[in-house]
């Protein structure tokens, strides 16, 4: 594989280790609505997928109507245990100054939460402004739109993309978007979610779960045991 030409990360589990929190938070509302669920039954249906994909799934597979206002208050209770508890993935501010290739952000979150995220922990001003939500979007991932959309504001051609991502479902876009993608296994969300063995069956180029090697392993210099 040669080099780049854009480099995709997605945002919660791959800048920000923000998925035990959003779990959390999302296992409390959908108890208080009466459905009992499992964190890893969180992590391996809703992992990586925009609130509206988990609320069409919440409805179908559970019988449980997600209203706007179970929204409004996951929204304000994961606001503010973010703004507590959010931390940088470690290593990833290092690695940001380092890659020297463009580089944007598509997360299936809101555009007003992944700036928020990236605010708290420092990293906005390395991304700004090239931030894209899967609101912009008709489909969410696991569909290629998001990245797609990515690429085309960027002026970057999809095969010269790389994907950094920790989600089954963004996996699955990124190869159908035509990219190259790199599965990190770093998060937080990384042992309970199962990660290791749902990413390695969708056989990304590599899987690594260290955000300080990503500039090295970017350039080109892939350790024999990093590959998938």
């Amino acid at each position: 594989m040669g080099s780049a030409g854009l480099v995709i990360f997605d945002c919660d589990g791959v800048l920000v280790d923000s998925e035990p929190i959003s779990a959390a938070v999302l296992i409390e509302i959908i108890t208080e609505a009466g459905v009992t669920i499992a964190e890893d039954m969180v992590y391996r249906r809703f992992l990586g997928r925009s609130m509206a994909n988990i609320a069409l799934i919440m409805q179908d597979e559970f019988g449980l109507e997600i209203t706007a206002e179970h929204l409004a208050d996951m929204r304000a209770r994961l606001y503010d245990r973010f703004r507590r508890d959010l931390k940088p993935i470690p290593g990833v501010a290092a690695a940001l100054a380092r890659i020297v290739l463009p580089r944007c952000v598509a997360s299936s979150s809101q555009p007003e939460r992944i700036r928020l995220s990236l605010g708290i922990t420092g990293l906005l001003e390395s991304l700004e402004p090239h931030i894209y939500s899967s609101t912009m979007v008709e489909n969410g991932k696991p569909a290629p739109d998001l990245f797609l959309h990515a690429a085309r504001s960027m002026g970057a051609d999809p095969s010269a993309c790389i994907v950094i991502e920790d989600s089954p479902a963004g996996i699955e876009a990124a190869k159908r978007a035509g990219m190259h993608v790199f599965a990190f296994t770093g998060g937080g969300h990384a042992g309970p979610g199962g990660l290791n063995a749902a990413v390695a069956a969708l056989e990304p180029d590599l899987i690594f779960d260290d955000m300080s090697r990503l500039p090295e392993l970017l350039a080109g210099r892939y350790p024999e045991e990093s590959l998938s």
